[in-house]
């Protein structure tokens, strides 16, 4: 909570610079509007806002939901399978190369301009940092551990479920945090690509009319989408993994 508070009073001193330099520079409406400006268009607006975000917000839930599924997954059997995960991590790594806005297109012409296409882009984001970030801590676990593991019999899958998942648990938090602002990207670039409904499709609409003030609370609704599932996911770290907030205390 303790960082979502300090991302709030960020974004209160970027709104007030951000009104400060309309009262300085004044310039014209399309270029830089003021705060009462876009306030205006939540007013005036609010049902057709709150129909795209319904749009966005469902996009981004699901993604998450199979981004992190899939990436928990990936991790696991590659921690399991030893020689599936030196064939098969190699070739995750490509692909996570390849930038955002060269999937996206692609993604329409092969899923088409509905929800289903901005769900896979989603879920393709936040599927790597998840993926990389447990993997990772199922591989860190404290050799001295797993050498007293072995002295009681263990198998190698009860190690793994018993010992080396639980002290994972806080590398698959952190994926989680870099993964929460990155999934209302996935969803936006998707709708910018190409879309009939959703936040990015706004936006799009607003900056082909010049209405900037439309596309700067579109903005201010993505913004606070981030903010609040980073915070859902640092509520849900404390509940699944209290020891892994403890650790970053």
């Amino acid at each position: 909570m303790a960082r979502t508070g300090a991302a709030l009073r960020t974004l209160i001193a970027l709104i007030l610079v951000w009104q400060g330099a309309v009262w300085v520079f004044q310039p014209p409406r399309y270029i830089l509007p003021s705060v009462a400006d876009v306030a205006a268009v939540f007013g005036a607006q609010a049902g057709y806002l709150a129909r795209h975000s319904l749009t966005t917000v469902t996009e981004i839930a699901l993604g998450f939901v199979f981004g992190t599924s899939f990436g928990v997954l990936a991790a696991f059997f590659v921690a399991a399978v030893p020689r599936l995960g030196r064939l098969v991590w190699p070739m995750l790594l490509v692909l996570q190369a390849l930038p955002v806005f060269v999937i996206a297109p692609l993604l329409v012409v092969w899923f088409g301009f509905g929800m289903l296409s901005k769900v896979v882009m989603t879920t393709i984001i936040i599927f790597f940092p998840v993926a990389s970030a447990f993997a990772d801590g199922l591989r860190r676990v404290d050799r001295d551990i797993l050498d007293a593991t072995a002295l009681t019999g263990a198998s190698h899958w009860r190690t793994l479920v018993d010992i080396r998942v639980p002290l994972a648990l806080p590398a698959l938090m952190t994926g989680l945090r870099v993964a929460a602002p990155l999934a209302p990207l996935g969803a936006v670039v998707g709708e910018w690509v190409g879309a009939s409904a959703g936040l990015g499709f706004v936006m799009g609409q607003a900056n082909a009319r010049m209405q900037t003030a439309t596309a700067f609370a579109a903005m201010a609704i993505i913004a606070a989408l981030s903010l609040a599932l980073r915070a859902l996911v640092d509520e849900v770290a404390r509940r699944v993994a209290p020891w892994a907030h403890e650790q970053e205390s």
